[in-house]
């Protein structure tokens, strides 16, 4: 046993002090704001330009705290200089008699010399507020090479000045004034952040932020002309306002992108009162769901943003997971139960903002909110106002709860299909069998022709250019992706033929980049049957491969339906009003026109379907386009005419009935 305590006669790595160095005397002890100034990475997240920001916010903070406790209306925020900010509130005032803890100092210049001190942790003179580890003002005091504090309180002005976290002057009497509230003015000292400085755009939208998260304060923005540069610069003064608050700022932010559902979902509500008696708190939001256009979650929680989420989210993603799969049921739509909320959050551009007494942070930075309270009390409060939010509206609301299903159906199909890559050097790609290929490789020459049947398909390949132009037979009418599921999708013979032989992926794995050919051309009999092939087609496109028809890669082909011959001269027409035309324009009155109808295009000779339908030279397409402003009304129609309402066609075709002639049949 003993040899287990011999010592250690191993020598010491080089660069480690001997033993002796480390004694009571190695034990730093740092007093005051001096941790800051070592560590600021500690209290505001680094050095750089979002840290050097961040000062900015904790002070704007502290304004905007007075004005959720009722107390304030207005905040002033001026840009004077690169490095120098001013923010005024027409508040309470910081309290400037003695501490009676220190009492040779005053409680403001303890606020900004002393780590945790503050006002706002018993509660009492805060309900609500965003700081509460009282290290916001003496954090940017620290970090200042000048910072300058006024008070107006009962018809006196105070002032005081500091430099690096220490006072230069005593707290000094002003002259008196009307006015109340506190202005505090510094600058970031250039020993921690170096040529850094602030940027107007930067700070306006601050400014913006936080007017729109309390509806009942103004800001009063203005800023050194000299510094405004560039096109995003803000203006140079500008009162800032939201009357709606939330609701208004994400108006502002959506412009003109096109929402799925109209006017927006937005409110706030009361959060349920504590156990002690005292208020829960608060819950505002607008959420804004998106057929196009990025996707954001921006939230807060008593007015410090929250760009790393936490639970007040987590509410609000159950409320609106819970909320759309209630409805679906209601509503019988199919799949509804398997909304999760990555479907759902793809969807919306949304801001949400809480009120709640004694809130956790992740960090001094509070990047993320970390009360467990909150999760409950979000979902709780957005529960009954999404169900009547959605019940206001049913038709719209099926419209929204269908897209969302939509891609909840896409996400499980991404777990089973795989995207279908081009045939390349040491890939073969794998094609239907059968397609008919052409010869060239390159997809701004090649076309592809998407024909009914083997019997069309065979007219079609004799009928080609060989070169350029490939073949590919559909087995009658296609899958209607309208009104199926995914798993249907996944399943259908002549989908999976179609997207291998295209070679792009579809859904979320749409890459054009991979295309094999230049023209996707539907070629379908010229009759009723035809025209619901192509319909199915161009919705299985649009559906899946929306990209595919925005850049103009779908065309309709224009086969004749009649032939018209008298002697050597052959016309064709396309329905019969064209046939009726021709014959009037084209022949004598009295000649005896041959009038061929043909029953399809297999039934059509090839050198006839090679002349009018398929050759370059002679041919007519029709190009399928769906321009971007009319994107969401072209899905709504879609959801109607081939979706899995059928009281919805029924309702089209009533409107739609008067407006169609007669016909003499």
């Amino acid at each position: 046993m003993a040899d287990m305590f011999e010592q250690d006669s191993t020598p010491a790595p080089s660069h480690v002090q001997p033993a002796d160095h480390y004694d009571a005397g190695a034990i730093e002890v740092l007093e005051g704001l001096e941790p800051v100034r070592r560590r600021p990475g500690m209290y505001i997240g680094g050095t750089d330009d979002a840290a050097y920001h961040h000062l900015a916010s904790e002070i704007i903070d502290n304004a905007m705290d007075e004005a959720v406790a009722g107390h304030a209306t207005t905040i002033e925020v001026r840009l004077e200089n690169a490095c120098t900010l001013m923010v005024r509130d027409n508040g309470r005032g910081i309290p400037t008699d003695p501490h009676p803890r220190f009492p040779k100092k005053s409680a403001l210049e303890v606020i900004f010399t002393t780590l945790h001190a503050g006002g706002k942790f018993s509660g009492k003179s805060y309900a609500t507020s965003g700081g509460l580890h009282g290290v916001g003002s003496s954090v940017v005091n620290a970090l200042a090479s000048h910072l300058e504090v006024e008070v107006y309180r009962n018809r006196k002005g105070w002032r005081q000045t500091f430099s690096r976290g220490l006072p230069t002057s005593t707290l000094e009497s002003t002259k008196p004034a009307i006015r109340r509230g506190t202005m505090v003015r510094f600058t970031p000292d250039s020993e921690i952040f170096g040529a850094l400085h602030f940027s107007p755009a930067r700070l306006y939208r601050q400014c913006q932020i936080k007017a729109a998260l309390f509806r009942g304060v103004s800001i009063t923005w203005s800023c050194s002309p000299e510094l405004l540069k560039g096109e995003n610069a803000p203006p140079a003064e500008a009162v800032i306002a939201y009357p709606n608050g939330l609701e208004d700022a994400l108006t502002a932010d959506l412009g003109p992108t096109p929402a799925l559902l109209t006017p927006l979902w937005a409110g706030d509500a009361e959060l349920p009162t504590a156990a002690d008696g005292q208020p829960g708190g608060r819950v505002e939001w607008a959420v804004a769901f998106l057929d196009q256009g990025s996707s954001a979650l921006i939230s807060y929680c008593n007015t410090i943003p929250t760009p790393q989420g936490g639970t007040h989210e987590n509410g609000l993603r159950a409320a609106l997971v819970k909320g759309f799969r209630n409805w679906g049921d209601q509503r019988k739509i199919r799949r509804a139960n398997a909304i999760t909320a990555e479907d759902v959050l793809g969807t919306i551009n949304a801001r949400l903002s809480v009120f709640i007494r004694n809130p956790q942070f992740q960090g001094q930075t509070k990047d993320r909110l970390t009360t467990q309270e909150a999760s409950r009390l979000v979902e709780g409060a957005l529960r009954d106002r999404i169900d009547h939010w959605l019940g206001g509206n049913p038709q719209q609301a099926d419209s929204l709860v269908g897209y969302i299903v939509e891609r909840a159906e896409e996400r499980l199909r991404r777990r089973e299909a795989r995207e279908t890559t081009r045939k390349t050097a040491t890939k073969r790609l794998r094609l239907p069998g059968k397609l008919t290929d052409c010869s060239r490789s390159n997809a701004h020459e090649t076309e592809l022709f998407l024909v009914e049947g083997e019997s069309a398909g065979g007219s079609a390949r004799q009928a080609r250019d060989r070169e350029t132009q490939a073949v590919l037979p559909l087995r009658g009418k296609i899958l209607n992706v309208a009104s199926a599921t995914q798993e249907k999708l996944l399943a259908n013979t002549e989908l999976k033929d179609l997207i291998e032989a295209l070679g792009c992926g579809f859904g979320k794995s749409l890459n054009l980049e991979k295309l094999r050919y230049g023209r996707i051309i539907i070629m379908t009999d010229a009759d009723v049957d035809g025209a619901h092939i192509a319909s199915l087609l161009m919705t299985f496109f649009f559906r899946e491969m929306p990209d595919l028809v925005r850049q103009g890669h779908l065309y309709l082909a224009q086969p004749p339906l009649y032939r018209l011959t008298h002697g050597s001269k052959t016309v064709y027409a396309m329905n019969d009003l064209d046939r009726d035309r021709r014959l009037k324009a084209d022949f004598k009155p009295n000649a005896k026109v041959e009038i061929s109808r043909f029953k399809g295009l297999g039934e059509m000779p090839v050198s006839d379907l090679k002349e009018t339908t398929m050759s370059p030279a002679r041919r007519t397409l029709l190009r399928v386009t769906v321009p971007a402003e009319d994107n969401l009304m072209t899905r709504r129609r879609i959801e109607s005419l081939m979706g899995r309402k059928p009281e919805l066609r029924y309702q089209f075709i009533q409107e739609q009935a008067r407006s169609v002639d007669l016909l003499d049949i």
